[in-house]
């Protein structure tokens, strides 16, 4: 049977999707696949620094209505662009394959670390997080918002309109970027997104027989991971104009959740952990959320809604 999938154009998403294809038709070689290229509204709003679109879902809202409406089978996203709350009605997540590298990288024109950098060199990135992290561990750098595929990025550190940049390793991952060295950094100093480095798939509700399908590459570890992960984020409601660090890791048995969250006004960070089982991760990850907001963060995040609105 031929079932039509939905993606975005993007080299980087057409690279997640064919690859995430394969390993569905591993499981089943029955299985046969048409694309769907859909332009989501993050497509279309190319000039503006993500954080501040005032929109939730702007890379894949489109592509999940065309999934409630039957017009394609089922659409393959990066997951940490699904939103934890507000998705299309009647669009389910089905499944999460093995998760990539959640780690951040910076890449330098000339391979200079980022604690190397000199005083006032630009950086670039097109999260706030990110920019939130740099500014934590670098107050003397400037940061500059910047779009793009990952190409186009890197291009601006080869022509010298940047010192660096940083981006998710997943993106180089898919994309076979090879030669290009970079500075994978640690998740102690720089916390990933909830979600960062996994892919979802989702399905229309009700749809069970293509349910039960996607099913077969669901990685019971990362969705374990990313479950604690977007937990903790519902629990303190932030979106991408609140810089939220969601870290899950699961050892053996045991899945550890940590989370931080930072200040705009001064160089300050709050973190809070816990551990348990993977049966527990949604309640691990309202259990940081909590101690984070015992913490004061409410009030980082009132800083950062006051200057970027809220969302």
């Amino acid at each position: 049977m031929i079932y039509t999938v939905g993606t975005r154009g993007s080299k980087l998403a057409l690279a997640q999707t064919n690859r995430t294809l394969e390993q569905i038709r591993q499981k089943h070689p029955e299985m046969d696949f048409k694309l769907k290229v859909i332009k989501t509204e993050g497509d279309k709003e190319h000039g503006k620094p993500l954080f501040s679109i005032d929109a939730k879902g702007i890379f894949e809202r489109e592509i999940d209505q065309e999934v409630v409406s039957g017009e394609i089978d089922f659409a393959i996203h990066s997951l940490k662009d699904v939103p934890i709350v507000e998705h299309p009605v009647g669009a389910i997540l089905a499944a999460v394959p093995k998760r990539d590298s959640p780690c951040d990288v910076f890449i330098s024109k000339n391979n200079v670390k980022l604690e190397d950098l000199p005083n006032g060199s630009v950086v670039g990135t097109g999260s706030l997080r990110r920019l939130a992290e740099i500014k934590y561990v670098r107050p003397d750098l400037e940061v500059e918002p910047i779009r793009g595929n990952v190409d186009t990025r890197i291009g601006k550190v080869q022509n010298g309109e940047l010192d660096g940049i940083v981006i998710a390793e997943a993106g180089l991952e898919r994309m076979c970027v090879t030669g290009q060295v970079f500075q994978q950094l640690s998740l102690d100093l720089f916390p990933s997104a909830a979600g960062q480095g996994s892919i979802a798939l989702m399905v229309k509700e009700g749809n069970t027989a293509l349910l039960d399908l996607l099913r077969s590459v669901d990685d019971k570890v990362t969705r374990a991971e990313i479950t604690a992960e977007r937990s903790l984020v519902l629990k303190l409601a932030g979106g991408c104009r609140v810089p939220i660090g969601a870290v899950g890791k699961v050892v053996g048995d045991i899945l550890t959740v940590s989370g931080s969250i930072y200040s705009l006004n001064e160089r300050k960070k709050i973190f809070a952990s816990a551990k348990g089982l993977l049966s527990q991760a949604e309640e691990l990850g309202f259990k940081v959320g909590e101690e984070l907001i015992l913490q004061g963060a409410k009030d980082f995040e009132k800083e950062w809604r006051e200057k970027y609105g809220v969302w």
